[in-house]
C-alpha cells in the first residue's frame, strides 16, 4: 500500500470544488461537492443521536437505493431543528445539483455541518451550487476539504493506493471535526472515495467494521451531535473484477480502507477544539467488548483525566476513578495503569515512580495510556485529546 496525493479526487473518476456563498460570516469556503462521474455504488453510517439534522434525513432516504452520484456539504450552518422548512431545503439542493448533474434528485446525498436552529440561506446555497459544479476538477479535493471545516484547524485528506487482482485501485478521504465529537456518531463528516470495482453488500460491511474501531473510537468532548455522518463512493472505474466474496482481495480492500478512516480519525482527535496534545487510551485485559469499551470510554471523555493531561499532571487516580464508574466489571486491585513507558499503578496501588520522568512523557505532544484489568483477553482502545482553556473559549463564543 502506498500513501498518494490527491484526497477525495485521488481515485479514477471523481472531481470536486470548494466555494463560498455567504453561509459563513467570515466569507471563507462554506460548500463543498464531491462528484463520480457516473453512479456509484454507496453506502453510510450515520450518527445515532435520536434527533437528526434534516439533511441526514434525506440521505439516509437516498442512500437506501445504494447509488450515488455526488455529495454536497454545506458548513456554518447545519440545517437542523428548523422545521419542515429544513427537509425541504434539503430536498431542493438534491434536486439543483441532480439537474446540474444530469441525474436523478436520489442519487445526490447532501449533508450540512454547524449552528443547529438557523434556516439555510437558500439564494446564497443555490448560487454556491451552480459555482461549485462549475469549478468541479481533479484539483479540487483541496478547496472541498476547506469548505467543510467548522472549528478545525487541521486539514483532513490522504488517500491510498493498493493492487487488487492486478489492477491500482485507490481510496481517497477527507473529513471535519474538532469538536462535539464522541462515539456514535459525532460533529463529524467523512468523505470517502474509492474506484473499486465492489458489491454494494461488502462495501457496507467494510464501511461499518472500518469505522466501528476509527471514527467510533474518536472522543473530544463526549457530546455527539445531529448531522454526523461517512459515506463512502464506489465507481468502479478501478476495472478489476467485481469484488464479490469475503476472500482475501476484500480483506486487502478492509485493510487500505481501514488505514484511511484510520489517519482521519486519528487528526480529529488531534485537532480536538483546543487541544495540545492527542491521546490514546489503550483498555487491555477486559472480560468482554462490552466492558473494554464502557472502561476506554469513560476514561477518554473524564473531563478531570483530559485537564490533568493539560496541565501535564501524571494523576493516575482520575483515570483508574473513572473506569470505576464506567460500568465495566473488573477487580481494580488488580489493575495496572502506565502513562507512557512509565507504570503508575500496579494491582490498584500506588508504584514509587519517578514525578519528573512522567511530567515530561505528558509533556509530549502524542501520549498512550495503557489500562490492564487483568479480568480477561478483550482489548479496545480510543483516541482522545486534553482539555484546555480554549476549548472553553471556542464554545462560549460559538455563534459569534
Amino acid at each position: 500500500m502506498n500513501v498518494i496525493e490527491g484526497g477525495v479526487t485521488a481515485p479514477k473518476g471523481y472531481t470536486a470544488a470548494g466555494v463560498a456563498c455567504g453561509i459563513k460570516k467570515n466569507n471563507s469556503k462554506d460548500l463543498a461537492i464531491v462528484c463520480s462521474e457516473d453512479n456509484a455504488v454507496a453506502s453510510g453510517v450515520f450518527t445515532t443521536n435520536v434527533v437528526k439534522g434534516h439533511s441526514l434525513q434525506v440521505s439516509m432516504e437516498h442512500i437506501k437505493n445504494g447509488i450515488a452520484r455526488a455529495i454536497v456539504i454545506n458548513s456554518g450552518n447545519a440545517n437542523a431543528c428548523v422545521g419542515e422548512t429544513g427537509y425541504k431545503d434539503a430536498k431542493e439542493i438534491t434536486a439543483l445539483t441532480a439537474e446540474l448533474l444530469h441525474c436523478e434528485p436520489e442519487d445526490i446525498l447532501v449533508n450540512s455541518t454547524g449552528v443547529i436552529g438557523s434556516k439555510l440561506n437558500m439564494p446564497s446555497v443555490r448560487s454556491g451550487i451552480r459555482s461549485a459544479v462549475n469549478v468541479l476538477s481533479k484539483d479540487g479535493n483541496t478547496d472541498a476539504q476547506e469548505a467543510i471545516m467548522t472549528t478545525d484547524l487541521l486539514k483532513k485528506e490522504v488517500a491510498v493506493e493498493i493492487e487488487i487482482q492486478g489492477e491500482t485501485v485507490r481510496i481517497g478521504g477527507m473529513a471535519k471535526g474538532s469538536g462535539m465529537i464522541h462515539p456514535n456518531m459525532a460533529t463529524m463528516i467523512g468523505i470517502i472515495t474509492t474506484d473499486a470495482n465492489i458489491s454494494r453488500s461488502l462495501l457496507d460491511k467494510a464501511l461499518k467494521t472500518c469505522v466501528k474501531s476509527t471514527f467510533n473510537r474518536v472522543s473530544v468532548d463526549g457530546d455527539t451531535s445531529v448531522c454526523d455522518s461517512v459515506f463512502v463512493l464506489a465507481n468502479g472505474f478501478a476495472d478489476n473484477d467485481a469484488i464479490v466474496k469475503d476472500d482475501y482481495e476484500y480483506s486487502k480492500f478492509v485493510d487500505a480502507l481501514m488505514f484511511v478512516c484510520t489517519y482521519l480519525a486519528r487528526l480529529m482527535a488531534k485537532d480536538g477544539e483546543g487541544a495540545t496534545k492527542l491521546v490514546e487510551i489503550i483498555v487491555d485485559g477486559a472480560a468482554d467488548e462490552a466492558d473494554a469499551y464502557k472502561a476506554v470510554s469513560a476514561v477518554a471523555k473524564s473531563p478531570l483525566v483530559k485537564t490533568a493531561i493539560f496541565g501535564e499532571d501524571a494523576n493516575w487516580g482520575r483515570i483508574i476513578t473513572a473506569a470505576g464508574y464506567s460500568g465495566a466489571s473488573f477487580d481494580p486491585n488488580l489493575t495496572d495503569i502506565q502513562i507512557g513507558n512509565i507504570l503508575v499503578c500496579r494491582n490498584g496501588t500506588a508504584v514509587d515512580f519517578d514525578e519528573a520522568a512522567a511530567k515530561q512523557v505528558l509533556k509530549q505532544r502524542e501520549i498512550t495510556i495503557k489500562i490492564n484489568l487483568k479480568k480477561g483477553k478483550v482489548s479496545d482502545r480510543m483516541w482522545t485529546c486534553d482539555f484546555s482553556y480554549d476549548y472553553v473559549k471556542i464554545n462560549g463564543s460559538y455563534r459569534s
